[in-house]
Formats: structure tokens, sequence, C-alpha cells
């Protein structure tokens, strides 16, 4: 099979395609023929050399995968031929840029029918963190008030809608270029970062969702009513940023997003019921993913970007 490697850490040019041997499905996992494959920022970071997550190269990255089942020995969960998506394994290797993933099958849950490939390879990561955060953290209920940060991201852009979906009333941060974007996901409000500040624009707020990290964070302590609720992608073990938020009077959360069937069944419920879509900004060939990298490099995305084979 071919799988997507790097020798050295560096820019988009180090990842190679190469010829490998098939991985095995062990007892409980299965073997899944990848149709589409995500990408994240972590990623990028990830190939460049900027924490060692994974070790030094080589090294195959990857966690967001849509295919379809082509083995499953001694499991109950998925048959050969069933269509099932996924964040395999992390934050351990996965080795999901390939074309053929073994995977836990308690990892991945069965693609809603109403996504392509490419959309529903486009939502785990994004998706579970978006989940993990309002959902199992934040606990938003009817009513709340939420302040999604970087709404017209790949997180962003589903938080949004599923806040929406718990019945909250959601403001964001996003360019005036995505104005229209994150308002066709049902933002109530939304705040160009670029012309205003957000702290003094808002207040009274439940929760928030920082997705940008950085200072952030930080000026979104002043918009929280007592007792609020910040919740962070970005900044997941920044103590300091804890103690002010105690200092402030409000929680403070980080999300060390992972593997969690039951999350990836109530994204599927949502999209199922029309009340959740994936936005992919660009979809590219296997073998351009240095092209997609050069793109995931320069930020500011719309979505989502995938590789598709």
């Amino acid at each position: 099979m071919r799988v997507i490697t790097q020798h050295t850490l560096g820019g988009p040019e180090v990842l190679t395609v190469v010829d490998a041997a098939e991985p095995r499905a062990l007892p409980t996992e299965v073997l899944v023929r990848v149709r589409a494959i995500g990408l994240n920022p972590l990623e990028a970071r990830l190939r460049a050399g900027e924490f060692p997550l994974l070790g030094k190269p080589p090294f195959v990255l990857g966690w967001d995968i849509s295919g379809v089942v082509r083995e499953a020995p001694q499991t109950w969960r998925f048959r050969p031929g069933d269509e099932v998506f996924g964040m395999p394994l992390f934050p351990r290797a996965a080795n999901a840029y390939a074309e053929l993933v073994a995977a836990p099958a308690l990892h991945l849950a069965p693609k809603p029918a109403s996504l392509s490939h490419v959309e529903a390879a486009a939502l785990p990561v994004a998706g579970l963190t978006a989940w993990q955060g309002l959902v199992d953290l934040g606990g938003v209920a009817e009513g709340d008030r939420v302040l999604v940060h970087g709404g017209g991201g790949g997180v962003g852009h589903l938080a949004i809608q599923i806040a929406k979906a718990l019945g909250a009333h959601v403001t964001t941060t996003a360019g005036a270029g995505k104005r229209e974007f994150v308002e066709s996901l049902g933002a109530d409000e939304v705040l160009d970062y670029t012309a205003a500040d957000f702290s003094e624009e808002v207040r009274d707020i439940d929760l928030v969702l920082d997705t940008i990290g950085g200072d952030t964070a930080e000026r979104s302590l002043s918009v929280l009513r007592p007792g609020g609720h910040l919740v962070t992608a970005v900044a997941e073990e920044d103590a300091e940023l804890a103690a002010r938020c105690a200092a402030a009077g409000v929680r403070f959360s980080g999300i060390a997003v992972d593997p969690d069937p039951a999350g990836l069944r109530g994204l599927a419920d949502l999209v199922e019921r029309g009340r959740l879509r994936v936005h992919v900004q660009e979809a590219f060939p296997f073998e351009r993913v240095a092209d997609a990298h050069r793109l995931l490099d320069g930020g500011h995305l719309q979505g989502k970007l995938v590789l598709t084979l």
C-alpha cells in the first residue's frame, strides 16, 4: 500500500509518498480501506517538529479517516463493507496518511449516509473537540450564551452549529470575509476581530470556547458572567491561565480531545437530523499532500482540508 511519511522534520516538502507493508488488524480492530483523510493544524506542527508527540522521524501523520471496512477479525461492531469514520488512537500514532489503516473498532462509528467520505473525514477531530468542549465539559443548555472564537475554522464552524442545536445563543469572532459563512451556520452575532475588540462588545457569556490561543483566552475572562466557563482547545495545560480564571470567579477547562464513540454517534445524529454540516474548503489528491500542507501552514482556513484516495 501507499503511505505518506517523512524522514526529517521540516516544511511540507518533507512529506513523501512511499510503498509500505499493509497493517494487520488485531482482534477487536478493523482494517479500513481509506477513502479520505482529514487534515488538522496539529499535523503541520508535528511535521515541523514543534513538539515531539510522535517521537523522531520517520513517522506517518494523521488521525481523521473515512473509509470502508475490509477486514473485521473477532469484533462484533462492524463487518466487511461497512462505511465508517473516526479518529483512532489519538494522541498515539494512527498512521492515517495511508491507503489502509488498522484501528480499534471502538474508535470508529458508522458513517452518516448523508455525508460523503470527504465530509466525514473532516469531522472527527474538529467535531469531537467541539462536542467535548460544549457537551461533555461545558454542559451547554437551552438559553445559554456561548462565545465561539474562530467561528470560521475547523473546530469553530462545527461548534457554532452544535451550540445552536443545544439551544444556545451563539456569538462568534470571525474575519469580515467569513461573516456570511458563519451566519449561514446559525451564529446570532458575529464580531469582526480585525475591526473591534470582542472584550468590549459582549458581556454575561456563560461559556467561551477558545480555538485561537494567545491572549484571546485571557481577554475572554472579562466577558464571562460570574461562575461562567472558559473552555480552551489550545491552552489546556496553562496553569497560569487556570489560576487567573479561579481568581476571576470563573471555571477553566482544557480540551485534550480523545477517541469517543458516544461523541461520534452524537455528531452523526446531528448530521442525520440536518443540524450539522461539514464544510471542506478544499480536497486534494493523496499525492498532493505537500500542497495541502502549504495551505494548512497558512492558517485562516474556512472549515477543513481533506486528502482523497
